[in-house]
């Protein structure tokens, strides 16, 4: 499937049920809310779909349910988390056979490989496929940065064509744009700056919270880029208490939980991370109930 890299990409996150296995009715409902939506892809197995502790079959599971479900109409995107050059080539070669669309890719994990060793892992496996890929720059949580001098050596890559966002640094999106002009689509992937780098130029939003607020997160990107300022920013005010929950180690927890009281997911993960308890648990739950509470009404954003 032909598709840019533009709009609202969420970052799925993984229901399990009380057993530990894939909530596959949840997700279809999930799946189905984010279509209705308005979505222009979906992204398997990222950090919020607990990529570290997914296995194989899980992942082609979703990739091919999530296929099925959305007819061949949303780019169905698999995120790529390897520890080691080999297995990111064997996992993009299973994507291609299970029929995804496309490929998020992060460093190499648990090594901090260097400038020269960073570039030739994205080579090699961008060589290793004709899919699309999307580059994750997310130095904060994974501790590599992709430098801009590291993307000037990866515009020999042809199917290296977008970046998620994740430096924290807005101004990173004019530096980008400044040297790169559109040879790497921007895609925002942190939520609470996300506004401000699509008014930067960013194409798209690799959500988190979409997971529990789709609709509000599409209006927010299909106002902006319509130029109606104001009535986006309004959304945003009120989203920004939910959409800090997605830069908190854990964000999956917080994430999840949003989700299950939305009605959009499960609370349940996979160990070691442990559902949430206490205080801690009631304070997140106040910030979603809150928001649930006083959600606005949307515009008709999706004839904009």
């Amino acid at each position: 499937m032909f598709f840019e890299w533009k709009g609202i990409f969420p970052a799925m996150i993984t229901p399990l049920s009380a057993d530990d296995t894939i909530d596959m009715k949840m997700f279809d409902t999930s799946l189905a809310a984010q279509i209705a939506a308005g979505v222009d892809g979906i992204i398997l197995g990222g950090s919020l779909g607990e990529a570290s502790v997914l296995t194989v079959s899980e992942k082609e599971k979703l990739v091919k349910f999530a296929i099925e479900k959305s007819g061949g109409k949303l780019p169905v995107i698999l995120n790529i988390a390897e520890g080691s050059t080999a297995d990111a080539i064997n996992q993009a070669g299973m994507a291609v056979k299970w029929g995804a669309d496309g490929l998020m890719l992060l460093p190499p994990m648990r090594y901090k490989s260097d400038h020269r060793e960073t570039v030739q892992y994205f080579k090699d496996v961008a060589a290793s496929t004709h899919l699309p890929i999307m580059l994750y720059n997310n130095p904060v949580d994974y501790k590599i940065e992709i430098t801009g001098d590291m993307f000037e050596e990866l515009t020999v890559c042809g199917n290296i064509r977008a970046v998620k966002e994740s430096t924290r640094d807005v101004s990173n999106v004019t530096r980008m744009i400044n040297r790169f002009g559109d040879r790497f689509k921007i895609l925002c992937g942190v939520d609470t700056i996300a506004l401000e780098e699509l008014m930067m130029g960013a194409q798209g939003w690799v959500a988190g919270l979409v997971n529990a607020f789709p609709k509000e997160t599409v209006a927010i990107y299909r106002l902006a880029k319509a130029g109606k300022i104001k009535e986006a920013t309004t959304i945003y005010r009120w989203f920004m208490p939910l959409l800090e929950l997605d830069i908190h180690p854990k964000l999956v927890q917080y994430i999840k939980l949003a989700a299950s009281l939305a009605g959009l997911g499960t609370e349940k993960v996979r160990a070691p991370r442990l559902v949430l308890a206490g205080e801690e648990r009631i304070r997140i739950m106040k910030i979603v109930n809150d928001g649930i509470a006083s959600r606005p009404v949307l515009p008709d954003y999706l004839n904009l």
